[in-house]
């Protein structure tokens, strides 16, 4: 029996093409481009002077350079950890109960594409993207939590890339931020974000105790920075916050980093001890609260709860 039509070769050709088109065209468009590492962190003071006292003198961070706004008056200054990372202060703290941490951020190599990505698994993105003050391409979303996420692109004749290699001093108490960390109530709906749109993978997770889970650390997908998920519930005050609402630098001694932050006048209310993730670890408290951890890279002990899975 003879089918009832045929398609000439011309035909079933262009078919075939436009459909390896679309399929090319919509791996491209779903493709995530890389994400390094952290970039940097926000924080709110109403305090300068003390802030610098703190990242500057304490911590040994230069202030590399600072942005005003356009309108007139101090944005915010940046304290250099390396040529890729940054704590950025801003002069903004209004009242005692509003949150110290103003965002996070991570770098990427393609912001458009990642703008792109975003978009395309439904999360809210700029309509365009164009470089900021500070001449490098970057833009803001929201997390589940309400968290500012923002993800940088360093271009060239940027503030920052006109300042590689400079405000790099050896009194540092490290040149690594190794994690950042910021609450999260709902760990599926975190996930969704992070692990299933981001990329992010599951390193570590443990607790006070063996049976619950208080921190979930999340590595970037294209590095070794993690995010770490400070699991809450109830309310939280400001105090409290500053505590979760973290960043973390690596040192490779914890003892030789306590020498260093009592050297530069600082007062650690309690000296480095062990966690539970069994890394040697020493927490310090800037004026307004928020909570810096000097971390060594490698666990001296078996951690609790779960492996660890580390990326060379």
């Amino acid at each position: 029996m003879r089918p009832r039509f045929t398609l000439p070769v011309s035909g079933l050709l262009l078919i075939t093409f436009c459909v390896l088109c679309g399929a090319q065209s919509e791996s491209s468009h779903a493709q995530r481009p890389p994400i390094l590492g952290v970039a940097h962190i926000g924080l709110e003071t109403n305090d300068l002077a003390a802030a610098r006292e703190f990242y500057g003198h304490g911590l040994g961070f230069d202030e590399a350079f600072s942005l005003d706004k356009p309108s007139g008056g101090l944005m915010l200054i940046y304290f250099k950890v390396n040529d890729h990372q940054y704590i950025e202060i801003f002069p903004d703290l209004k009242s005692e109960t509003q949150d110290r941490l103003s965002h996070i951020a991570f770098e990427t190599t393609d912001a458009r594409r990642l703008r792109d990505y975003l978009a395309s698994r439904g999360v809210k993105v700029p309509e365009t993207l164009k470089p900021g003050l500070d001449g490098n391409l970057s833009m803001m979303v929201k997390d589940p939590d309400g968290h500012n996420v923002e993800f940088v692109q360093y271009m060239p004749g940027s503030l920052h890339s006109r300042n590689f290699g400079k405000f790099l001093p050896n009194t540092r108490v490290s040149d690594h931020m190794i994690h950042v960390g910021v609450t999260v109530r709902d760990r599926d709906a975190a996930d969704r974000f992070y692990k299933d749109v981001l990329g992010f993978t599951v390193m570590w997770h443990g607790g006070m105790t063996d049976d619950k889970t208080d921190w979930v650390d999340m590595r970037v997908p294209d590095g070794t920075d993690w995010l770490e998920y400070m699991m809450v519930t109830g309310e939280l005050t400001p105090k409290h916050l500053g505590v979760l609402h973290h960043l973390a630098l690596g040192v490779n001694n914890i003892q030789e980093g306590y020498k260093t932050v009592l050297a530069h006048g600082m007062k650690p209310p309690e000296p480095p001890k062990i966690g539970r993730d069994g890394k040697w670890q020493l927490n310090l408290y800037d004026p307004n609260y928020t909570r810096t951890e000097l971390m060594e890279f490698k666990p001296v002990q078996t951690p609790c709860c779960s492996p660890m899975f580390t990326k060379q």
